[in-house]
């Protein structure tokens, strides 16, 4: 088993953890954490990928979307961080639920 192989399938079970996470949990901050758990087995299969064969060098693409892509996770997490504050603050609950 290769290195890269480890990777992708070590991304492809944290991306299966964090959507189940995603479906299963009403509270909204478990909710962000699950998205960013799926965005860092997305990114761990990126890095996978990026890797050719033994002696040559990996691609240096899929490397630059992963760090493109924790940026704009920093920025999504703090958005939805502050959305998740006025859902509590106008609710009441930190929930997203249709009985009200």
């Amino acid at each position: 088993m290769s290195q890269a192989f480890l990777y992708a399938l070590v991304g492809m079970g944290l991306f299966t953890l964090g959507l189940y996470a995603l479906i299963i949990h009403v509270h909204i901050l478990r909710k962000i954490l699950a998205v960013n758990v799926m965005g860092s087995g997305v990114f761990l299969v990126l890095v996978a990928l990026a890797a050719r064969g033994q002696n040559t060098q990996p691609d240096p693409v899929p490397h630059a979307m992963v760090i493109t892509g924790i940026v704009v996770a920093v920025s999504a997490t703090a958005l939805a961080l502050s959305l998740m504050l006025k859902v509590n603050a106008a609710t009441g609950r930190p929930e997203l639920s249709d009985s009200e």
